[in-house]
């Protein structure tokens, strides 16, 4: 299936990853999409900017096929004025439940999106991705000149509309139904949950730009569904995440694969950020307890040594298991035979190759 999306980017199929931050991306993923037709994503937001490099040559070793690195552009807080007890309260327990000691106070960082944009321009990626915000129109024109494709994030139409302002060359409609961090930044999280059928035809019909979709789609005639609508190609992630070539965590993987339903959940618990993952125990613990929770990174640095304790013991209870609303479907396969299936189910369900 062809699209002057495709075009720009030079590759076969409208399949792309979604960057998987927090361990389930790898070069080797990326590069097995590319190499399988589509377009292949490193998440470098948790990484330094030598990281950054390191995972971009790394997938350039094992594919010549282009590539999309993601950055967080925005709704960094390196401070707030909440008081930070209650949640330290609220944590004790689950910290004795893995063995901890009690929680602290975590020290902030300055935001690392600067040093990682200086990393990813030296790196040269075809794509430059961001979610969270909106970076400066000097950096979307920087990447540009030096010949990368630049997407946004938007959750809804709006948010579409600013990034067309600020010249994007693509915008990523990002559903209420996709796993992981919702990149809302105009409005609320709750205002941002707009269904991905609505978002996609609503940004094709308002932004003159390739909107791609992405949000709980897993198999090609959901793929072919989103192109009718008006994508000009999808992202997915969740049907990669029990893939061999996924950096998933063993426990994570076993609770994606047990999976028989939609028991994903919108939670703030773990990043202070939404995001939707698969509900457990830490998750019912917090609900009630949102104005507790620290904003992002300060919540989601808070959590790390609790996730990192339950990854060890095989506790999925206390992991953030982001996953979307078709995590039902998943299956343990190599990512190359997924996508084999995804353009078989997608052509099929379009009546055959053609032109978007």
């Amino acid at each position: 299936m062809r699209s002057r999306l495709l075009d720009l980017l030079d590759v076969q199929h409208p399949i792309f990853l979604a960057p998987l931050g927090g361990g389930p991306s790898t070069p080797e993923l990326a590069s097995t999409i590319g190499n399988s037709g589509g377009l292949g994503a490193l998440a470098a937001a948790y990484l330094t900017p030598d990281q950054l490099i390191y995972d971009v040559q790394s997938a350039r070793k094992r594919t010549d096929a282009p590539l999309n690195v993601n950055l967080f552009a925005g709704g960094y807080h390196a401070s707030t004025q909440d008081d930070p007890r209650p949640m330290l309260g609220l944590l004790e327990a689950s910290h004795r439940e893995v063995g901890l000691p009690e929680p602290n106070l975590p020290v902030v960082p300055p935001d690392p999106f600067d040093q990682q944009f200086e990393a990813l321009l030296s790196a040269k990626p075809r794509v430059f991705s961001f979610t969270f915000g909106i970076p400066l129109a000097s950096a979307i024109q920087r990447a540009q000149k030096r010949g990368i494709l630049v997407f946004g994030t938007a959750t809804t139409v709006r948010e579409g509309q600013l990034l067309a302002s600020a010249g994007v060359d693509a915008i990523v409609a990002q559903g209420a139904e996709a796993g992981g961090q919702r990149g809302t930044f105009d409005v609320s999280f709750e205002e941002g949950l707009v269904p991905l059928r609505a978002l996609v035809a609503g940004l094709a019909n308002a932004v003159a730009l390739p909107v791609i979709a992405s949000g709980g789609i897993m198999n090609g005639r959901e793929i072919a569904e989103m192109l009718r609508l008006g994508a000009s190609a999808v992202q997915l992630g969740t049907v990669f995440l029990c893939t061999p070539e996924a950096g998933t965590s063993a426990p994570y993987r076993k609770a994606l694969l047990d999976a028989e339903e939609d028991r994903t959940r919108i939670t703030y618990a773990f990043t202070g950020r939404g995001a939707r993952g698969i509900e457990n125990a830490f998750m019912r613990q917090m609900a009630a307890h949102r104005d507790a929770i620290l904003p992002f990174p300060m919540q989601n640095l808070l959590t790390r040594d609790l996730r990192k304790a339950a990854t060890q013991q095989g506790k999925p209870e206390y992991l953030s298991l982001w996953a979307g609303t078709g995590v039902a479907q998943i299956r343990a396969e190599p990512a190359a035979q997924i996508m084999r299936r995804l353009v078989d189910e997608m052509q099929e369900a379009l009546g055959g190759p053609g032109r978007i």
